[in-house]
């Protein structure tokens, strides 16, 4: 509990872990402070990220059906497709299909959807795994920058620190 204490407040104060009275040290330490935030904020939307895709395949699993479906529109990110279910009802999902990597315009795949909301359809065998290298990459990035940004304020306070004791003096 105090090596958290401890770890907190140089990272909000500084280095030294004391508060600075002085208008620079005041203001790192709000930078400090956004800089945290932030990245926290950051950090929980890639935790999300994965509990969503996890969650939503729960939701298709628990009540599974199985479809062809043509891709109509590919992206990278989302990819439109269309399925008829077994009751003979064409579906386009408005978001489009859940892990659409590596589809391509007028492919045929299987898909596999809720059947009480056939608007929440995966590609066939592909599920949340997916989702983690993308949702640990942010989460890496979003520190390794947070980190940088935190010790180049750190050494900016220094310096000012530095100019400050000299100006004394």
């Amino acid at each position: 509990m105090e090596v958290a204490k401890a770890v907190s407040r140089v990272m909000i104060h500084g280095p030294g872990g004391e508060v600075s009275h002085h208008r620079s040290g005041k203001i790192i330490r709000w930078c400090r402070i956004t800089i945290l935030v932030i990245a926290a904020a950051v950090a929980a939307q890639s935790v999300l990220l994965v509990a969503g895709a996890w969650r939503n395949d729960r939701i298709i699993e628990s009540n599974m059906g199985v479809a062809a479906a043509t891709v109509l529109n590919a992206g990278p990110r989302r990819s439109t497709i269309e399925f008829v279910t077994p009751d003979r009802v064409t579906y386009r999902p408005e978001l489009g299909v859940l892990y659409p990597s590596e589809l391509e315009n007028g492919m045929r795949i299987y898909v596999e959807y809720d059947r009480d909301d056939p608007n929440l359809v995966r590609v066939q065998d592909r599920d949340a795994r997916l989702a983690l290298i993308p949702a640990g990459s942010i989460l890496v990035l979003d520190w390794v920058i947070a980190g940088a940004l935190l010790i180049g304020l750190a050494v900016l306070e220094k310096s000012l620190d530095r100019r400050r004791e000299l100006a004394e003096l």
